[in-house]
């Protein structure tokens, strides 16, 4: 660390003189001044350029961190000339973000010594080259020796690196690095974008938080640049100097957040998992300290609360790897390297190391790394807890054993069938199909076998039904079915005979060989009508009638008996009122029977014969 103050009166140190060629368009000028801090901050460009200065400046180190503070001054003094080839213009650069304040002294044509400004405390349209840092055009002439001061302020330890460069060289870096910048912020924007919308679509919040934190991290990257300064707030000095320190809080509050979150909840480190959260959230009223602490206290607060993200974020990500999550190790390997560039960016503003490319671009590339990589987290992630969700959602819709709707459901899908039946007259069936064999199973082999065999027993039905159809779990051996469109009993009876004869096959390896027996009660709904409670009873009570070796193990429910019509409304109508069917012509009692065409006596009719031997 350097100090210095007002000196005794002495000669002004030789300095050579550094001559600007565009055969080398770009110069590092750190080690090519003379250097002299003033403690106080009072000295005037007039006190240091006149006969008797009274200060000493001494040769600058390149790699020297200074440690200025609220009051002190650094100045440098450079002495440039123009070589007579170049005809090129020639920009002194500073190229640190972060620099409060540079203010560039000249001597103006008349002789007179003018200034111009730019950094963190000045507004960025105000400055002399509105750009991510500071930058002023050198006045040089064609030939001569030409003096150039600069005085810099900066409250906390900084090493500043200073260069010289023609106006051409620094166009096409500019552009370069405003490409490179344009790349990871489009990808950010896309990403954020693409989560936005996922959350949005999927309603999944955890897609939205990341959009925030991606946000969140776009504009910690572009106020470390210097590119937020430059394009987003450029009008605004106080918030300019300040973005940077409440946005480095916030980000690393919002990363140890989104680290948490992916990681889960463990069941060995309950209490360092609920430090980690709280950990995270402090990251905004610690923000919101740092806008009313003096800068060195907030820089110091910052690069503790940042040392304590990075090891906290690796250690939640390594201790989720080690109980086998894959999730952690996608986790680690995205946070390592944003913690990397984080650890580098605090050691350069704690004044530890000379700023470079690495403290300054390091975490942007980072964060490229970082961002897509614990994207990668969040879809496993949100993979499983969509799979825990739709199995929670199953369970209440779904037996959980067999995977047939639920009673409850079916008797709703029932309920709509009748009313449908009903209203419109659209043919249904329903079928009750019941596990005879079930309890002797489940007292001889166990429950283990019985409940195989209601999953054989669904197998079998799905082979025989088709996707359309509706099955059911009505109790727990029997199977409720819904067969939509069927006007007739021979396909209810068809499906039935193939159930009935594939649960009496043994199958090949089964240990112990046990078979399946089902007893059937169907009904149409075109042959009768009712609520469906007194439906679902009766065919109920049909299985309850069936013995359990009962020859006739497929049985329908009776039609409905209708109520004969009056006899003066039968004998117009032309109905016989006793059957409900067309009215027949009969011959009179006293009558012969039909003779033959060739003379021979009609055949007796078939129920006349049944009749007869009846008697």
């Amino acid at each position: 660390m350097l100090a210095g103050s007002l000196l005794q009166a002495g000669p002004l140190q030789a300095q050579p003189v550094l001559t600007l060629n565009d055969a080398v368009p770009v110069m590092d000028v750190r080690a090519d001044a003379l250097m002299w801090i003033d403690a106080e901050g009072t000295a005037a460009i007039e006190q240091l350029t006149s006969e008797r200065p009274g200060v000493a400046f001494t040769p600058a180190k390149a790699d020297t961190v200074y440690s200025l503070g609220p009051k002190a001054a650094l100045w440098l003094h450079y002495r440039f000339t123009k070589s007579s080839s170049s005809r090129q213009d020639w920009l002194l650069e500073f190229p640190l973000p972060l620099l409060d304040l540079a203010t560039v002294y000249q001597r103006s044509q008349g002789g007179s010594w003018t200034s111009q400004s730019a950094g963190d405390t000045v507004a960025v349209s105000s400055w002399p080259e509105p750009g991510r840092y500071g930058q002023f055009q050198l006045n040089l002439r064609d030939n001569g020796v030409h003096d150039v001061y600069v005085r810099i302020q900066h409250l906390t330890e900084v090493g500043i690196p200073i260069r010289v460069s023609t106006r051409s060289q620094q166009a096409q870096r500019l552009q370069l690095e405003y490409l490179a910048i344009g790349v990871v912020f489009g990808a950010l924007v896309l990403l954020i974008v693409a989560c936005a919308v996922q959350s949005w679509v999927y309603r999944d919040k955890a897609y939205g938080w990341y959009a925030v934190y991606a946000s969140v991290m776009a504009l910690v990257v572009a106020s470390w640049t210097g590119v937020a300064g430059h394009l987003l707030w450029s009008d605004f000095s106080a918030w300019n100097n300040l973005a940077q320190g409440c946005l480095g809080l916030l980000g690393g509050g919002a990363a140890l957040l989104v680290v948490h979150h992916l990681c889960g909840i463990g069941t060995r480190h309950k209490g360092f998992e609920r430090v980690t959260y709280w950990v995270g959230v402090a990251g905004l009223p610690l923000a919101l300290v740092y806008t009313v602490l003096d800068r060195g206290s907030g820089v110091r607060m910052i690069g503790i609360y940042l040392i304590l993200i990075v090891v906290m974020g690796v250690g939640r990500a390594y201790l989720t790897w080690q109980r086998k999550d894959i999730v952690g190790f996608w986790v680690l390997a995205a946070f390592t390297p944003l913690a990397l560039a984080t650890l580098l960016i605090v050691v350069s503003i704690l004044g530890l190391i000379s700023a470079s490319w690495l403290s300054q671009y390091g975490l942007m590339a980072g964060l490229t790394i970082e961002v897509p990589m614990l994207l990668v987290a969040l879809n496993l992630r949100s993979r499983e807890r969509h799979a825990v969700e739709a199995r929670e959602q199953a369970m209440s819709s779904q037996d959980a054993l067999t995977g047939l709707l639920a009673a409850h459901l079916f008797h709703d899908r029932f309920m709509q069938v009748v009313e449908r039946a009903k209203r419109y007259q659209e043919p249904a069936a329903v079928v009750y199909i019941e596990l005879v064999n079930y309890r002797y199973i489940k007292k001889t082999w166990g429950t283990a076998v019985a409940e195989q065999s209601l999953l054989r027993s669904v197998i079998k039905l799905r082979r025989i039904l088709r996707d359309v159809n509706t099955v059911g779990r009505v109790d727990e051996a029997r199977f409720g079915l819904i067969l939509e469109g069927v006007a007739s009993r021979t396909p209810v009876t068809e499906l039935s005979a193939r159930l009935i004869a594939a649960g009496l096959m043994p199958l090949k390896g089964l240990k112990p060989e046990v078979v399946l027996q089902f007893h059937v009660a169907g009904v149409l709904l075109s042959e009768r009508l009712g609520s469906h409670e007194a439906i679902a009873q009766a065919l109920a009570d049909l299985l309850h009638s069936m013995g359990a070796r009962t020859r006739r193990p497929i049985r329908f429910l009776e039609p409905e008996l209708t109520h004969p019509m009056p006899l003066g409304a039968a004998a117009d109508s032309g109905f016989d009122g006793a059957d409900s069917g067309p009215r027949v012509s009969r011959p009179p009692r006293d009558s012969k029977p039909p003779v033959a065409e060739h003379g021979g006596r009609a055949p007796t009719p078939l129920r006349a014969v049944k009749s007869h031997s009846n008697r």
